[in-house]
């Protein structure tokens, strides 16, 4: 007979004396893992951005929400078909394939109204006073030519076209005198390179709103009347008096549309597309028209 335990006679004496712990130590000991586990898990969903909530309680499906039958689709994009068309002018269009039709949108675009109103508020030491949209989609039109040669008198209106949160939409028809207050008499001085005699010229802008209310939910049209150049030295003018600089702003929703017509454009027509510019803004604005 052996002296020496064996393997099985030992884990038999070891078994005698281990302390096994009652049902509530046990059911302690799970409780302690299962917060430590709790923890360590809120731990990490935190640090990835996932709220712990989902950790500390079950995830309960919610209902679906049902919209409001009475609730319009929010838009985002602007389609062309926002845009004037070409049947909204009394001139013949070039097609799209012509050279120099320009379409183009954009994201996070000033609503700029013209460069020499900006420039104006800037020379003064002013901002610019554009407010940002969100974005936009832009055109030009050119009246129908034979092929050849192009000229900037080819244009038949420039639009932009801007979306915009409502309140900066709003605002901007609210703030549009003081926007262009300091420009009411505004002396622009230039150099003026004729024949390599340079010489210094000024001209006096006088920014003013002409009409309003007329179109869309705000509607603006601004004129920009200009003196002859004039020789600072000789009081001499040079040409005659330039035609005003005319441009429309409308306004439906959170919508802004900006136009400006070729050299040869009236205050009449321009205001005539402003009309027909906004009802074309029902197809991207919000509310919807």
């Amino acid at each position: 007979m052996r002296d020496d335990p064996t393997f099985v006679e030992h884990i038999q004496r070891e078994l005698r004396d281990v302390h096994w712990p009652g049902p509530e130590e046990i059911r302690a000991r799970a409780r302690r893992r299962s917060q430590r586990r709790i923890v360590v898990a809120t731990v990490v969903l935190a640090l990835a951005g996932v709220s712990a909530a989902a950790v500390a309680a079950p995830r309960q499906s919610s209902p679906p929400v049902q919209p409001a039958a009475s609730a319009s689709p929010t838009r985002h994009e602007i389609s062309t078909d926002a845009l004037l068309q070409p049947a909204d002018l009394t001139q013949p269009v070039a097609p799209p394939s012509y050279p120099w039709q320009l379409s183009q949108s954009g994201l996070g675009e000033p609503v700029r109204l013209d460069h020499l109103l900006a420039y104006c508020r800037t020379s003064q030491g002013l901002s610019e006073g554009w407010p940002m949209s969100i974005l936009s989609r832009s055109q030009t039109l050119l009246r129908q030519h034979p092929p050849g040669p192009r000229t900037e008198g080819d244009g038949l209106v420039e639009q932009d076209l801007y979306r915009l949160t409502p309140e900066a939409a709003t605002q901007l028809f609210t703030g549009l005198d003081d926007m262009i207050a300091p420009c009411a008499e505004w002396r622009s001085v230039e150099p003026l390179d004729t024949a390599g005699v340079i010489s210094t010229i000024e001209t006096v802008h006088r920014w003013a709103v002409t009409q309003r209310g007329f179109a869309g939910d705000d509607a603006a049209i601004l004129r920009d009347s200009r003196t002859a150049a004039r020789d600072v030295k000789t009081g001499q003018t040079d040409g005659d008096v330039p035609p005003p600089t005319l441009l429309a702003v409308v306004r439906v929703g959170d919508t802004v549309s900006v136009l400006r017509l070729g050299y040869d454009g009236t205050e009449a027509e321009l205001r005539r597309l402003a009309v027909a510019a906004a009802a074309r803004m029902c197809a991207a604005a919000n509310p919807a028209c």
